[in-house]
């Protein structure tokens, strides 16, 4: 983390906070050990974040794995606090906590071993957002013709609420594809985002 400049970090529902192993191989990054607020749920760690990344190593229905280097473009492209999610070393993320992100990514991986080391995991995400925060600025001016991937996550998000007062929950997905088909403009999404969390009058 501290090789690509990432000085922020949260734990979520921590099982220890016994960092003296961890201290005596930081070198030169200790003091990262003294920085990660702590939460005891996944919702709680990601309020007031425009655009969050989950990784996990087996695909869903309807929601497509990014590599790491499409979601970091994403993250860095997002305008407000972004975040990258880590499972637990050995189950990774409960069903939960993946309804929690915007967007699901995986580390292609050979089929006997399709799960990596948390260290390692963390290591890939962490080069691949430093290689895109490194970006040209050039390249951030062609995205802004359109939405920035936290305005359609804030417009899943809305959607997901919508449907579910709708009493069809399992619509989100598709009308959402759909949304995501039609390159919104900035002002578009958030007419759209506006408009799902409108309340019905009674």
């Amino acid at each position: 983390m501290r090789n690509a400049g990432i000085a922020r970090w949260a734990i979520v529902d921590p099982r220890t906070l016994d960092f003296a192993a961890a201290r005596r191989v930081a070198v030169h990054a200790e003091e990262l050990l003294d920085k990660p607020s702590l939460h005891a749920a996944l919702p709680e760690a990601l309020e007031g974040v425009a655009l969050s990344v989950g990784t996990t190593a087996r695909p869903r229905p309807e929601r497509p794995l990014l590599s790491p280097r499409e979601a970091a473009a994403r993250l860095v492209a997002a305008r407000g606090e972004v975040a990258v999610v880590f499972g637990d070393e050995r189950s990774g993320l409960t069903a939960g906590e993946v309804d929690a992100v915007d967007l699901l990514s995986s580390i292609p991986s050979a089929p006997e071993q399709p799960s990596w080391n948390l260290a390692q995991a963390v290591a890939v995400y962490a080069y691949e957002l430093r290689m895109a925060a490194l970006e040209t600025p050039a390249g951030k001016a062609a995205r802004s013709k359109t939405a920035d991937p936290g305005a359609l996550a804030a417009i899943d998000r809305a959607l997901a609420e919508a449907c579910v007062q709708a009493g069809k929950p399992r619509a989100r997905r598709r009308l959402y594809k759909a949304l995501e088909r039609a390159l919104l403009s900035p002002r578009e999404a958030a007419l759209w985002t506006a408009f799902l969390k409108l309340k019905p009058r009674r």
